[in-house]
């Protein structure tokens, strides 16, 4: 069974589309639209309903790149879209959790400076993304975010265990901010590399 890249086809040839207008695009979008509710339901004092909205928002993050590669519906839209919705959302949780003080403050910093670093050097490298394949260390990353962020949330309901739950969090989230970090030195290693292998073939086409 497969993990990474779950739903590609070996029985058909994918093309890519230069529209906005497929199923995954518009499933991405619609995930993109719990952001706001969640920071609402935060803001409230609904620490419970943004748990339910959050790992929606988080268990989902594969269903759009599964739809693409099942029905032959990626795009090129859909390859700058996703990532960059799931990288906005992720800041957006991580500031509102520092704002209300769910988190400490290191979390949006951790990960806010790396992905302007990454959106800086492929701006300057690229003038776009670099459209680098997801590395398994940046999977994990974001498999200890996506568990920890949303439990977290239980943890200001105020249960009996509510304090346990929030140190192990915590220390979840931690975790999680070190392999963000990492994967982002990865990714740049990786966009450092590619570029000048682009460079060197330009060089041999023109000499």
């Amino acid at each position: 069974m497969r993990i990474i890249g779950a739903g590609t086809r070996d029985d058909i040839v994918y093309v890519e589309r230069h529209t906005f207008w497929t199923v995954p695009n518009l499933i991405t979008v619609c995930r993109f639209l719990l952001v706001p509710a969640f920071v609402a339901l935060v803001a409230t004092e609904h620490p419970i309903w943004a748990f339910w909205v959050l790992a929606v928002l988080f268990s989902t993050d594969w269903v759009d790149g599964y739809v693409a590669r099942r029905f032959n519906q990626i795009s090129s839209v859909g390859k700058w879209l996703d990532p960059l919705a799931d990288r906005l959302a992720l800041i957006i949780v991580a500031a509102t959790y520092v704002l209300f003080h769910i988190a400490p403050a290191w979390f949006v910093w951790a990960i806010l400076v790396p992905d302007l670093a990454l959106a800086v050097n492929a701006a300057l490298l690229f003038h776009g993304s670099p459209e680098l394949p997801v590395s398994t260390l940046g999977k994990i990353r974001t498999a200890v975010l996506m568990i920890a962020a949303p439990v977290l949330l239980l943890a200001q309901a105020h249960f009996s265990w509510a304090r346990q739950l929030d140190a192990v969090c915590t220390v979840l989230l931690a975790l999680g901010s070190v392999l963000h970090i990492a994967a982002s030195v990865l990714y740049l290693i990786q966009a450092q590399r590619k570029a000048a292998a682009q460079r060197e073939a330009r060089r041999r086409r023109a000499a």
